[in-house]
């Protein structure tokens, strides 16, 4: 393996010590990335996904090839159906295009609200976050600890460039979602992403209404001096 290969996996064994541990997916190439290593490893790391209810088709025939080629390893975590029949009959079933508290309002019940059942119990939360995908995340560092949840966040490739990640798919043929080759290269929700122009940031795709500096879910807290982590909002 290359250097980041081994600095990654020696943060992936970091995080399985801390058991129980989890892997949180959304089967972005970064993820497919670190799915790889776990399976290959047989690391004592679970792995979850949030079916938000609104994915592309794309992402769910990767989820399919993901267990063709490595058996059924990941769980998949829906949103409460209550939930999100009281979120449209609110705001709309496209509601979240009308502001950023409604985006947020629709991410908080389609993602976080599953997340925080996802993590409950959980020591360690490894992430396929990277330092460089937007401005958002610059300065993200490998482990820090995650207060909202309660648990260690683990970024095994958080100084990886694209580069490092295309060349890791492409060398151990690990599956990736078709829309990578159509200038997607951040892939959420299929309402909330559109592929990207030539120079355009890699998460420009990503709630392109939106201003950079305002493109989270929440899911994701960001980091700042001393490791501890601040909620975005």
């Amino acid at each position: 393996m290359t250097a980041k290969a081994d600095s990654a996996l020696a943060l992936l064994r970091e995080a399985e010590v801390l058991t129980p541990a989890a892997f949180s997916t959304s089967f972005g190439a970064e993820d497919m990335v670190l799915l790889d290593l776990i399976q290959r490893h047989a690391l004592n790391i679970s792995i979850f996904t949030l079916d938000t209810g609104r994915l592309p088709d794309e992402t769910y025939q990767l989820m399919q090839a993901a267990e063709e080629r490595y058996g059924a390893c990941f769980d998949v975590i829906f949103p409460q159906a209550e939930a999100v029949q009281v979120l449209v009959q609110k705001n709309g079933i496209n509601g979240f295009y009308q502001s950023v508290e409604k985006r947020k309002a629709c991410c908080a019940v389609r993602k976080l609200e599953p997340l925080q059942r996802a993590l409950t119990g959980k020591k360690a939360w490894v992430t396929g976050l990277r330092s460089e995908q937007s401005v958002t995340r610059h300065g993200l560092i490998a482990s820090e600890q995650d207060r909202q949840y309660g648990v260690r966040k683990f970024s095994p490739l958080h100084d990886w460039t694209e580069k490092d990640v295309w060349d890791y798919l492409h060398t151990h043929k690990v599956p990736y979602n078709a829309l990578h080759e159509q200038f997607f290269p951040s892939i959420g929700c299929a309402p909330c992403t559109r592929a990207i122009a030539v120079g355009e940031d890699v998460r420009a795709g990503r709630w392109w209404w939106e201003n950079a500096d305002q493109k989270e879910c929440g899911l994701h807290s960001k980091p700042h001096a001393g490791g501890i982590s601040a909620r975005l909002t």
